[in-house]
Protein backbone atom coordinates (compact mmCIF):
# COMPACT_ATOMS: atom_id res chain seq x y z
CA UNK A 1 0.00 0.00 0.00
CA UNK A 2 1.27 3.46 -0.88
CA UNK A 3 1.95 5.95 1.90
CA UNK A 4 0.62 9.26 0.58
CA UNK A 5 2.28 11.45 3.18
CA UNK A 6 4.22 11.29 6.44
CA UNK A 7 1.71 13.62 8.09
CA UNK A 8 0.99 12.24 11.54
CA UNK A 9 4.03 9.96 11.40
CA UNK A 10 7.19 9.98 13.52
CA UNK A 11 10.30 10.17 11.36
CA UNK A 12 13.91 9.47 12.37
CA UNK A 13 16.84 10.44 10.15
CA UNK A 14 20.50 9.60 10.71
CA UNK A 15 23.21 11.92 9.39
CA UNK A 16 20.64 14.69 9.65
CA UNK A 17 22.81 17.75 10.32
CA UNK A 18 23.59 18.49 6.66
CA UNK A 19 23.37 17.25 3.10
CA UNK A 20 20.75 14.68 2.21
CA UNK A 21 19.79 14.16 5.85
CA UNK A 22 18.87 17.78 6.33
CA UNK A 23 16.86 17.77 3.11
CA UNK A 24 14.97 14.64 4.21
CA UNK A 25 14.17 16.37 7.49
CA UNK A 26 12.86 19.41 5.64
CA UNK A 27 10.56 17.15 3.60
CA UNK A 28 9.23 15.51 6.77
CA UNK A 29 8.49 18.89 8.35
CA UNK A 30 6.78 20.20 5.22
CA UNK A 31 4.51 17.15 5.09
CA UNK A 32 3.47 17.58 8.70
CA UNK A 33 5.26 14.76 10.50
CA UNK A 34 4.20 14.58 14.15
CA UNK A 35 7.85 14.41 15.21
CA UNK A 36 11.11 14.66 13.29
CA UNK A 37 14.01 13.02 15.10
CA UNK A 38 17.51 14.02 14.03
CA UNK A 39 20.61 11.94 14.75
CA UNK A 40 24.12 13.12 13.96
CA UNK A 41 27.59 13.24 15.50
CA UNK A 42 27.92 16.91 14.47
CA UNK A 43 26.39 18.66 17.47
CA UNK A 44 26.75 22.19 16.09
CA UNK A 45 25.29 21.31 12.72
CA UNK A 46 22.51 19.39 14.40
CA UNK A 47 21.59 22.39 16.55
CA UNK A 48 21.57 24.76 13.55
CA UNK A 49 19.45 22.43 11.43
CA UNK A 50 16.98 21.88 14.28
CA UNK A 51 16.60 25.64 14.72
CA UNK A 52 15.75 26.06 11.02
CA UNK A 53 13.23 23.23 11.11
CA UNK A 54 11.54 24.53 14.25
CA UNK A 55 11.30 27.97 12.66
CA UNK A 56 9.49 26.26 9.79
CA UNK A 57 6.96 24.82 12.23
CA UNK A 58 8.46 21.40 12.85
CA UNK A 59 8.40 19.44 16.08
CA UNK A 60 12.04 18.41 16.23
CA UNK A 61 14.04 16.23 18.60
CA UNK A 62 17.84 16.06 18.38
CA UNK A 63 20.30 13.46 19.63
CA UNK A 64 24.06 13.64 19.23
CA UNK A 65 24.90 10.07 18.29
CA UNK A 66 27.96 8.30 16.91
CA UNK A 67 26.22 5.61 14.88
CA UNK A 68 29.48 3.66 14.58
CA UNK A 69 29.12 2.93 18.31
CA UNK A 70 26.55 0.17 18.85
CA UNK A 71 26.16 1.07 22.52
CA UNK A 72 25.52 4.72 21.66
CA UNK A 73 22.90 3.66 19.12
CA UNK A 74 21.09 1.55 21.70
CA UNK A 75 21.19 4.34 24.28
CA UNK A 76 19.88 6.95 21.87
CA UNK A 77 17.13 4.62 20.71
CA UNK A 78 16.02 4.11 24.32
CA UNK A 79 15.85 7.89 24.73
CA UNK A 80 13.80 8.26 21.55
CA UNK A 81 11.27 5.68 22.73
CA UNK A 82 10.89 7.56 26.02
CA UNK A 83 10.77 11.05 24.49
CA UNK A 84 8.92 10.41 21.24
CA UNK A 85 7.62 6.85 21.15
CA UNK A 86 7.91 4.31 18.34
CA UNK A 87 9.22 5.43 14.94
CA UNK A 88 7.10 5.05 11.79
CA UNK A 89 9.62 6.13 9.15
CA UNK A 90 13.35 5.47 9.48
CA UNK A 91 15.88 7.02 7.10
CA UNK A 92 19.32 5.40 7.28
CA UNK A 93 21.29 8.22 5.70
CA UNK A 94 24.54 8.56 7.70
CA UNK A 95 27.63 7.68 5.69
CA UNK A 96 31.31 8.42 5.18
CA UNK A 97 33.86 7.87 2.42
CA UNK A 98 37.63 7.61 2.59
CA UNK A 99 39.92 7.58 -0.47
CA UNK A 100 41.48 7.82 -2.94
CA UNK A 101 44.44 5.48 -2.54
CA UNK A 102 44.73 1.91 -3.62
CA UNK A 103 43.76 -0.48 -0.83
CA UNK A 104 47.31 -1.60 -0.04
CA UNK A 105 48.30 2.05 0.43
CA UNK A 106 45.87 2.47 3.35
CA UNK A 107 47.69 4.27 6.16
CA UNK A 108 45.01 4.50 8.83
CA UNK A 109 43.34 1.16 9.41
CA UNK A 110 40.74 2.87 11.58
CA UNK A 111 39.32 4.24 8.31
CA UNK A 112 38.37 0.67 7.38
CA UNK A 113 36.57 0.10 10.67
CA UNK A 114 34.79 3.47 10.55
CA UNK A 115 33.64 3.03 6.96
CA UNK A 116 32.24 -0.43 7.56
CA UNK A 117 30.71 0.55 10.92
CA UNK A 118 28.91 3.67 9.67
CA UNK A 119 27.94 2.56 6.17
CA UNK A 120 27.16 -1.12 6.72
CA UNK A 121 26.68 -1.97 10.39
CA UNK A 122 24.97 1.21 11.63
CA UNK A 123 21.90 0.79 9.38
CA UNK A 124 21.52 -2.74 10.75
CA UNK A 125 21.78 -1.75 14.40
CA UNK A 126 19.63 1.38 14.03
CA UNK A 127 16.94 -0.53 12.14
CA UNK A 128 16.99 -3.35 14.68
CA UNK A 129 16.08 -0.80 17.35
CA UNK A 130 12.92 0.38 15.58
CA UNK A 131 11.81 -2.33 13.15
CA UNK A 132 10.31 -4.71 15.74
CA UNK A 133 7.76 -2.07 16.79
CA UNK A 134 6.97 -1.36 13.14
CA UNK A 135 6.33 -5.06 12.58
CA UNK A 136 4.19 -5.34 15.72
CA UNK A 137 2.10 -2.33 14.71
CA UNK A 138 -0.58 -2.06 12.06
CA UNK A 139 0.11 1.36 10.54
CA UNK A 140 2.08 1.95 7.36
CA UNK A 141 5.82 2.04 8.18
CA UNK A 142 8.91 2.61 6.10
CA UNK A 143 12.67 1.98 6.24
CA UNK A 144 14.71 3.94 3.70
CA UNK A 145 18.42 3.15 3.39
CA UNK A 146 20.76 5.27 1.30
CA UNK A 147 23.25 2.85 -0.20
CA UNK A 148 25.19 3.66 -3.39
CA UNK A 149 25.76 2.63 -6.98
CA UNK A 150 29.16 1.60 -5.62
CA UNK A 151 27.23 -1.36 -4.23
CA UNK A 152 26.38 -2.45 -7.77
CA UNK A 153 29.78 -2.45 -9.45
CA UNK A 154 33.45 -2.80 -8.54
CA UNK A 155 35.46 0.43 -8.43
CA UNK A 156 39.13 1.13 -7.72
CA UNK A 157 40.26 3.69 -5.14
CA UNK A 158 37.14 3.11 -3.07
CA UNK A 159 37.32 -0.61 -2.34
CA UNK A 160 36.29 -0.39 1.33
CA UNK A 161 33.50 2.08 0.58
CA UNK A 162 32.24 -0.21 -2.18
CA UNK A 163 32.36 -3.16 0.21
CA UNK A 164 30.32 -1.24 2.78
CA UNK A 165 27.66 -0.35 0.23
CA UNK A 166 27.49 -3.87 -1.19
CA UNK A 167 26.81 -4.96 2.39
CA UNK A 168 24.18 -2.28 2.96
CA UNK A 169 22.32 -3.17 -0.22
CA UNK A 170 22.47 -6.91 0.38
CA UNK A 171 21.23 -6.57 3.95
CA UNK A 172 18.51 -4.01 3.22
CA UNK A 173 16.92 -5.84 0.31
CA UNK A 174 17.11 -9.14 2.19
CA UNK A 175 15.13 -7.59 5.05
CA UNK A 176 12.56 -6.42 2.50
CA UNK A 177 12.10 -10.01 1.33
CA UNK A 178 11.91 -11.27 4.91
CA UNK A 179 9.10 -8.85 5.70
CA UNK A 180 7.18 -10.03 2.66
CA UNK A 181 7.67 -13.70 3.51
CA UNK A 182 6.46 -13.08 7.07
CA UNK A 183 3.35 -11.26 5.82
CA UNK A 184 4.21 -7.84 7.25
CA UNK A 185 3.07 -5.95 4.17
CA UNK A 186 2.49 -2.72 6.10
CA UNK A 187 6.27 -2.31 6.49
CA UNK A 188 8.16 -1.47 3.30
CA UNK A 189 11.92 -1.26 2.80
CA UNK A 190 13.46 0.92 0.09
CA UNK A 191 17.16 0.93 -0.79
CA UNK A 192 18.51 3.81 -2.87
CA UNK A 193 21.67 3.42 -4.95
CA UNK A 194 22.77 6.77 -6.40
CA UNK A 195 26.05 7.66 -8.07
CA UNK A 196 28.07 10.65 -6.84
CA UNK A 197 25.96 13.47 -5.37
CA UNK A 198 26.86 17.16 -5.07
CA UNK A 199 26.77 17.30 -1.27
CA UNK A 200 30.53 17.85 -1.01
CA UNK A 201 31.10 14.36 0.34
CA UNK A 202 32.50 13.27 -3.03
CA UNK A 203 34.32 16.46 -3.88
CA UNK A 204 36.80 15.84 -6.69
CA UNK A 205 35.11 12.68 -7.96
CA UNK A 206 34.24 12.82 -11.65
CA UNK A 207 31.07 11.94 -13.48
CA UNK A 208 31.45 9.46 -16.30
CA UNK A 209 29.72 8.37 -19.51
CA UNK A 210 26.22 9.96 -19.54
CA UNK A 211 26.42 10.13 -15.74
CA UNK A 212 26.89 13.63 -14.33
CA UNK A 213 27.22 14.35 -10.62
CA UNK A 214 23.68 14.09 -9.22
CA UNK A 215 21.83 17.03 -7.69
CA UNK A 216 21.12 16.39 -4.02
CA UNK A 217 17.63 17.89 -4.14
CA UNK A 218 16.62 15.57 -6.99
CA UNK A 219 18.04 12.57 -5.18
CA UNK A 220 16.02 13.39 -2.06
CA UNK A 221 12.87 14.08 -4.08
CA UNK A 222 13.11 10.74 -5.87
CA UNK A 223 14.12 8.78 -2.77
CA UNK A 224 11.32 10.27 -0.67
CA UNK A 225 8.67 9.66 -3.32
CA UNK A 226 9.75 6.07 -3.96
CA UNK A 227 10.01 5.38 -0.23
CA UNK A 228 6.38 6.38 0.25
CA UNK A 229 5.39 4.15 -2.68
CA UNK A 230 7.29 1.25 -1.14
CA UNK A 231 9.56 0.81 -4.15
CA UNK A 232 12.12 -1.90 -3.28
CA UNK A 233 15.29 -0.60 -4.96
CA UNK A 234 15.95 2.77 -6.61
CA UNK A 235 19.04 3.07 -8.83
CA UNK A 236 20.07 6.53 -10.00
CA UNK A 237 20.66 7.42 -12.80
CA UNK A 238 19.62 4.98 -15.52
CA UNK A 239 23.24 4.46 -16.60
CA UNK A 240 23.94 2.71 -13.29
CA UNK A 241 21.20 0.21 -14.11
CA UNK A 242 22.82 -0.30 -17.51
CA UNK A 243 26.28 -0.76 -15.99
CA UNK A 244 24.87 -3.31 -13.56
CA UNK A 245 23.11 -5.22 -16.33
CA UNK A 246 26.20 -5.26 -18.54
CA UNK A 247 28.37 -6.34 -15.63
CA UNK A 248 26.09 -9.34 -15.22
CA UNK A 249 26.29 -10.54 -18.82
CA UNK A 250 29.72 -9.51 -20.09
CA UNK A 251 32.77 -11.71 -19.57
CA UNK A 252 35.02 -10.28 -16.85
CA UNK A 253 37.64 -8.84 -19.19
CA UNK A 254 35.02 -7.17 -21.37
CA UNK A 255 33.25 -5.80 -18.30
CA UNK A 256 36.47 -4.27 -17.02
CA UNK A 257 37.27 -2.87 -20.46
CA UNK A 258 33.80 -1.31 -20.74
CA UNK A 259 33.78 0.26 -17.27
CA UNK A 260 37.33 1.50 -17.71
CA UNK A 261 36.57 3.00 -21.12
CA UNK A 262 33.46 4.88 -19.99
CA UNK A 263 35.33 6.33 -17.00
CA UNK A 264 33.86 4.43 -14.05
CA UNK A 265 37.23 2.99 -13.05
CA UNK A 266 38.85 6.45 -13.04
CA UNK A 267 36.03 8.43 -11.41
CA UNK A 268 37.84 8.57 -8.04
CA UNK A 269 41.27 9.53 -9.37
CA UNK A 270 40.95 13.18 -8.28
CA UNK A 271 38.75 12.61 -5.22
CA UNK A 272 39.48 14.89 -2.27
CA UNK A 273 36.27 14.65 -0.24
CA UNK A 274 34.65 17.24 1.99
CA UNK A 275 37.19 19.63 3.52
Amino acid sequence: MKLATVAGKKVLITGAAMGLGKLFAERAVREGATAVVLWDINETGLRDTAAELRAAGGTVHTYTVDVSDRTAVAGAADSVRVDVGDIDVLVNNAGIVRGNTYFWETKDRDDIDKTMSINALAPMYVTLEFLPAMVAGTGQARVLTIASSAGLVHNPRMSVYAASKWAALGWSDSVRIELGQAGHDHVKVTTVCPTYINTGMFEGAKGFWLTPILDQHKVVETSWTEMKRGTPVVIMPWTSRLNKALSGVLPLKLRDLFLNTVGVYHSMDQFTGRK
